[in-house]
């Protein structure tokens, strides 16, 4: 098959759909990438980007066609919208003029914004493909639960363009079964919701790291506690901070933060402000592939999320990756993502918000045994293999994009020969 992946996020950035359009192209489909310009989670064009390209490269010899947009910034609302909509206008602009051939199916990934669909729609519409929506994230819940929207009226403009989109997808794959619901009420039919959760790349998986490896300078000595990912609003760092305070006398055990994001200078700001220093470890942001050899070092793997309805819903991705490496997980956070760790035996979850409880869900970790922190790793380790498995997943989703563009080739052949 042709694929036209459409995503405002690409590599370089760090994102699932890297691994996903790897594992298409290893299935020996040709896939080509619609993007923006990388400049997430930093708010910066990454060195060798700006505006004006490059507007075509290849990743591992799948072409990348990308378009200009404004970055990010300091991710106020104002420079988001502007990212958002950049995004969108320069893509159904310029789009229909890339040399993109014949595609037999969109696939489109949107880890936020739904606006990422529009240019794909457009394309659908010049293409005659069908579409495949992979979402990671509920709109406008989302929007509200994060504060980057309060008003009442936008909120319902924005509900009325996520029902515009939904009818026009042949398929929508959630990444969490609780999303199903919320779904079906926009009136889509419930036989076209697939789901689909996130799986981790091959990389992620229990390593041994060698003596002089250099990762062991970076880690501090004792009990880590290690958070990696975006540093947003969404991850809810003041219970981290102040679950960290609860436990400030406890100079065994170490907060380490590895990621970056629009809140990093604030929480390196309560750091010092706090007089969390010796405790509390900002490690910046690394590659991918140096995951798993941070987590080796780590005691416990730290999953948090804000307290609200829609963060009930979602697992974060963090958790398949978690999973995979069988480290024990400390989740503050409700729902669906709670739900997995739980039901894998894989850690022990506390209410979001609750920094008390977090403190205390440490400390029992603290108190573990090691034989009894392995148990709980190697049971996530064997959860991620039975229910997030990378080629049992990437098996099914090829097995329905097969089955859409058959019927849409059917289709088309049955209006033919009405005509």
């Amino acid at each position: 098959m042709k694929i036209l992946v459409v995503t405002q996020y690409f590599w370089p950035e760090n994102f699932r759909i890297n691994d996903l359009a790897l594992g298409l192209k290893e299935k020996g489909h040709e896939v080509q990438i619609l993007t923006g310009m990388p400049n997430y989670p930093g708010g910066r064009f990454f060195t060798g980007y700006n505006f004006f390209g490059p507007l075509f490269e290849t990743y591992e010899d799948i072409p990348v066609f990308r378009v200009p947009l404004i970055p990010r910034g300091n991710g106020s609302r104002f420079r988001l919208v502007l990212n958002f909509f950049s995004f969108v206008f320069f893509a159904c602009f310029l789009a229909p003029f890339r040399r993109l051939g014949t595609i037999d199916l969109i696939f489109i990934y949107e880890p936020s914004p739904i606006t990422v669909c529009l240019p794909a729609l457009l394309l659908k519409k010049l293409k005659s493909a069908p579409v495949m929506f992979w979402m990671q994230d509920l709109w406008p819940e989302s929007l509200s639960a994060t504060g980057a929207v309060r008003s009442k009226k936008i909120l319902r403009i924005v509900d009325i363009l996520v029902r515009f989109i939904y009818r026009r997808c042949d398929r929508i794959l959630i990444q969490s079964r609780s999303f199903f619901e919320p779904i079906k009420h926009q009136h889509y039919g419930p036989k076209r919701i697939l789901y689909f959760p996130n799986s981790a790349e091959e990389l992620y998986q229990p390593v041994i790291l060698e003596k002089d490896a250099y990762e062991r300078v970076l880690m501090p000595e004792g009990f880590c506690v290690t958070f990696a990912g975006n540093i947003g609003a969404a991850q809810d760092f003041g219970t981290i901070l102040k679950a960290a305070e609860l436990l400030k006398s406890y100079t065994e055990i170490n907060w380490v933060i590895i990621g970056d994001g629009r809140m990093f200078p604030w929480v390196q700001s309560q750091v010092i402000k706090r007089g969390l220093n010796d405790t509390v470890h900002m490690l910046g942001r690394y590659p991918a592939e140096t995951m798993p050899r941070f987590f080796a070092l780590s005691d416990v793997l730290l999953v948090t999320l804000k307290k609200e309805p829609i963060f009930a819903l979602t697992i974060p991705s963090k958790v398949q990756s978690y999973l995979a490496c069988a480290k024990p997980i400390a989740a503050a956070l409700d729902g669906e993502g709670a739900k997995v760790i739980e039901e894998a035996g894989a850690g022990m979850a506390c209410p979001a918000e609750s920094p008390k409880a977090l403190a205390e869900t440490v400390l029992k970790f603290y108190n573990m045994s090691e034989t009894d922190q392995k148990e709980m790793g190697n049971k996530g380790r064997e959860y991620f293999e039975k229910h997030f498995e990378r080629e049992m997943l990437f098996d099914r989703l090829e097995g329905w994009m097969k089955e859409l563009v058959t019927q849409t080739r059917h289709k088309g052949t049955k209006k033919e020969v009405k005509e």
